[in-house]
């Protein structure tokens, strides 16, 4: 189909259609936001939206459980946990008697398009029920309880499952809805441990949940450096005490206070036999004798509000389910929206649902490792990446390399992960490991140091830079640089930062004509809350500086919707990269965000004013307005929270807020610290391959472009690309790339808020096949 011919208008898509949205299963954090973007979406379309409260049993009983929603019924739902519209577990579904209930109900109503957000339980449910469908119908005409006119015009129903787990045990999807704010719930609270467990010098057994999937349980080891996790889809080796116990005492004969275990609540030995938290307890204890305490994390990891990613894949994923259920016809398959490294796309249901199936039954036929390859090679890259780090010993003989690290540009939240795991795999590989304080300046002015596997212990979780990082570029002191990379014997540069680590890095390349010293390897790793690194769609940094401004924006929506008729204008930080300025947005559910990548002129102002006033006879009396820093030069906060006072004037009145630095510090999120983590390990492997290709009669000579890359995450894997290629794809000036993937988001942003424009749907997803996703899966 020609892009062209499928840009049909959106805004009549949905005209004479029905939709019902329902939610079931455990909940799970960021449904709310799936459920506000399906109705907004539905409207838009013209279709009419119904809830569905509590989930399938709402389905079964109908009456008031089945409602028409409207706009301003799911305003306020975005930054809530769980789920508004109610979850139920329904026995009565499960029966043929309750589905024909459950069909009854949705034919009196028109509805023939349902969006299931749930577990694989709940997706398997609504798929019997969209086969079952011609035969419910001939029953119910046969009963009498329908026409057969009204069979005619439901003759086939649609459906379309968002899958919100909190354990992301589906196959198909690289993270499921709620999955990211249990991470965020879990390391909130292992941080909290943490101090405790130093002050007195204990062994903390955490277990998390995850009955049959490890992956909160991985991700969660992975991000607070835990010394042991136990995780059903791989258990332990024979003698695994032996070696939990010699691992424990190793981590405190190298000066660490505490040790932290990990067990998901499902966790396995070899002979399917359960490893509890307590079996864990009692053996240290035994063994060691080590002061030892189990918290058990429970319903906590439910619980709390939705993550900004979480916020953001549930409205991305409800948009799509949409357009997937207005597109559908009688011949495509139930399909599950899901994603794929930064891309949403569409799998048939019962694919996804038998993958899930297999690693369960792999895992009771004790087939463990075809279990971990089912998962996906982003569980499988996680999972080497923990074991790396956690259990294999420095080797005693060393490779005779010497690698340096430094941190460049601003501080970003992760950038410690990023180092730690940089400095703990490079000695793994045998290689001696320095860190270079303040960035490239220190680099000039020999601020180096060898540092060893206990000189970045604890640092996953802390915020800025240990290092230090300054903006300061190379180029004026080459000649220091060549002299202590001389002077140290340095082999090769792994450089984490921002744009100036970019810019700098292009700097020591152009010198390598004239300082041989310079030719070494060297990798760049984006670190920037700005996430505006060419060559990654997305930056070490960015996640948290997001959650940050987003739980502003949380508060002051809070403090607006008490005061009534109040709009808020709030300056966030990226240079002239839009990106916290959109994703914020997406999250806080604004009004607009005005960036510099879209040019906005005086006339968009006055129909953002004017939008506002109608949104203010409403009975949502608040607005919150994003505008990044550099979006225009004469158009300045300051003026636009002028021109919004003077015009709402008698309508609603005005605040500002300028968030400022606050959004570079705070601890890592989950996110971040699990990405600079992989980030760090993969550039450091790359790094031993180029230092050997590179290295003739002892010494290293490396001029070719391929031996200074940049390592970024492309839409579904992590790739490593050379410095001059990233160079074409640069604007310089305004220190962005050319081409940046989040701007395909902006018309839903606008759409979320009630704006009629153009929706164009040639981009929206196809659908794939499972299959052929596990071959070009995603390999952050």
């Amino acid at each position: 189909m020609l892009p062209g011919s499928k840009h049909h208008e959106a805004q009549t898509l949905g005209v004479g259609k029905a939709i019902a949205v329902l939610t079931s299963g455990g909940d799970a954090q960021g449904m709310n936001a799936a459920v506000r973007a399906v109705v907004r979406v539905g409207i838009y379309t013209g279709a009419k939206v119904f809830f569905v409260h509590e989930g399938y049993q709402g389905l079964v009983d109908g009456g008031e459980n089945i409602r028409e929603a409207s706009w301003e019924s799911v305003s306020m739902m975005l930054q809530l946990g769980g789920t508004v519209i109610g979850s139920a577990r329904c026995q009565d579904f499960r029966a043929r008697e309750g589905r024909l209930k459950a069909a009854c109900n949705l034919i009196k109503k028109g509805i023939t398009n349902l969006c299931v957000i749930g577990g694989d339980g709940s997706l398997t449910g609504a798929d019997t029920f969209r086969a079952e469908w011609s035969g419910l119908l001939a029953d119910l005409v046969k009963a009498g309880k329908i026409s057969s006119d009204e069979a005619k015009k439901s003759s086939y129903l649609n459906i379309v499952g968002l899958v919100g787990s909190i354990d992301n045990d589906f196959c198909g999807t690289d993270m499921t809805i709620g999955t990211d704010s249990a991470l965020h719930r879990i390391m909130e609270i292992v941080d909290a441990i943490t101090t405790t467990a130093q002050s007195h010098q204990r062994t903390f057994v955490l277990e998390v949940m995850g009955r049959h999937c490890g992956y909160l349980a991985m991700v969660t080891a992975l991000a607070c450096g835990a010394d042991w996790v136990f995780i059903p889809e791989s258990p332990p080796e024979e003698n695994w005490e032996e070696h939990l116990c010699r691992r424990l005492s190793e981590t405190r004969g190298r000066g660490s206070r505490l040790n932290i275990i990990i067990v998901a609540e499902g966790a396995i030995d070899r002979d399917g036999k359960a490893i509890t938290s307590e079996d864990v307890k009692h053996l240290v204890v035994k063994r060691l004798g080590y002061d030892t305490r189990v918290t058990i994390l429970g319903h906590v990891q439910r619980g709390g509000t939705p993550s900004a990613f979480d916020r953001i894949l549930g409205s991305r994923m409800g948009v799509e389910a949409v357009m997937a259920l207005l597109e559908g016809t009688p011949e495509t398959p139930a399909c599950v929206v899901s994603l794929s490294g930064n891309q949403a796309i569409r799998l048939p249901l019962m694919e996804c649902v038998q993958v899930t199936k297999d690693v369960t039954q792999a895992m009771n036929d004790k087939r463990f490792s075809e279990a971990l390859k089912l998962r996906g090679r982003s569980f499988e890259n996680n999972w080497n990446v923990y074991r790396t780090l956690a259990h294999i010993r420095p080797p005693s003989t060393k490779s005779g390399y010497n690698l340096a690290v430094l941190n460049v540009g601003a501080p970003a939240a992760g950038m410690n992960a990023a180092v730690r795991s940089t400095v703990r795999i490079g000695i793994i590989q045998g290689h001696r490991i320095f860190a270079v304080h303040d960035g490239f300046e220190g680099l000039a002015k020999g601020q180096i140091e060898e540092i060893g596997w206990g000189g970045v212990g604890g640092w996953t979780g802390q915020g800025g830079s240990r290092l230090g990082t300054k903006r300061v570029l190379p180029k004026k002191y080459l000649e220091e640089i060549s002299c202590n990379i001389s002077n140290f014997n340095i082999h090769g540069l792994i450089i984490i930062g921002g744009f100036e680590a970019f810019t700098g890095s292009l700097e020591l390349m152009e010198g390598r004509s004239k300082y041989e010293e310079l030719c070494i390897p060297l990798v760049v790793i984006p670190a920037t809350v700005s996430n505006n690194v060419p060559g990654s769609d997305f930056s070490v940094g960015a996640d948290t500086a997001l959650n940050t401004i987003t739980t502003t924006c949380d508060r002051i929506k809070q403090s607006a919707a008490g005061t009534k008729r109040r709009v808020f204008i709030i300056e966030t930080m990226g240079g002239y990269c839009g990106y916290l300025a959109t994703m914020s947005g997406f999250a806080a559910g604004a009004d607009a965000a005005y960036i510099y990548e879209e040019p906005f002129s005086i006339h968009d102002l006055q129909a953002n004013v004017e939008h506002l006033t109608e949104k203010m006879k409403t009975t949502v009396k608040r607005g919150l307005v994003l505008r990044n820093e550099k979006c225009s030069d004469n158009y300045s906060t300051d003026f636009i929270f002028n021109l919004y006072s003077e015009e709402g004037k008698g309508t609603f009145d005005c605040r500002k807020n300028v968030l400022g630095h606050m959004q570079q510090g705070g601890t890592p999120t989950p996110f971040d610290r699990n990405f600079g983590t992989k980030m760090g390990a993969k550039a450091v492997l790359w790094m031993t391959g180029k230092v050997k290709e590179c290295s003739r009669h002892g010494r290293i000579f490396a001029n070719t472009a391929d031996s200074a890359c940049l390592l970024g995450m492309r839409k579904r894997s992590l790739v490593f690309q050379p410095l001059l290629e990233l160079k074409n794809e640069t604007d310089f000036e305004h220190r962005l790339p050319k081409q940046q993937w989040w701007l395909k988001l902006r018309p839903i942003l606008k759409i979320l808020a009630k704006y009629n424009i153009n929706l164009d749907t040639s981009e929206s997803a196809h659908l794939e096949h499972i299959t052929r996703k596990r071959s070009g899966e995603s390999q952050i």
